[in-house]
């Protein structure tokens, strides 16, 4: 695997981070964060750094890396199986080439960061993660 297993635990953790946000409920509340315990940070907003982060995250990667990515996403979904894991670089270098980007397709499979921490477990990859 050319991604360090560092990099993809930091995405996961990311990637699930905005998988528990929620819709502003109350977008025009004019509460103080410090008085309501600063629920907020669980609200979906357009100041919420988190998307951008795993945008920068997953743009910072070379080619080989998000390949890579990509793949551990179809192992851990099931549309490839661990001992295909060249056929699924391959076929995710297709998807890049297409235009299909790792960013959108990671940031568009709702549960994600469970998808890849299941793709590593299905190669053998035990990374220290909490439990989601």
């Amino acid at each position: 695997m050319d991604i360090a297993v560092d990099k993809v635990t930091e995405i996961i953790l990311r990637v699930r981070a905005i998988a528990v946000k929620e819709g502003a409920t109350d977008p025009d509340s004019g509460s103080n964060p410090i008085d309501d315990g600063s629920t907020d940070v669980l609200v979906s907003g357009t100041d919420d750094a988190t998307e951008q982060e795993v945008s920068g995250m997953i743009g910072s990667l070379n080619d080989d890396e998000r390949a890579d990515l990509l793949a551990l996403l179809y192992v851990g979904r099931g549309d490839m199986e661990p001992e295909d894991w060249s056929e699924a670089v391959r076929f995710a270098r297709e998807r890049e080439a297409a235009g299909e980007g790792a960013l959108r397709e990671i940031l568009g499979t709702p549960n994600a960061g469970d998808l890849l921490d299941e793709g590593m477990a299905n190669l053998g990859i035990t990374p220290d993660l909490p439990q989601a």
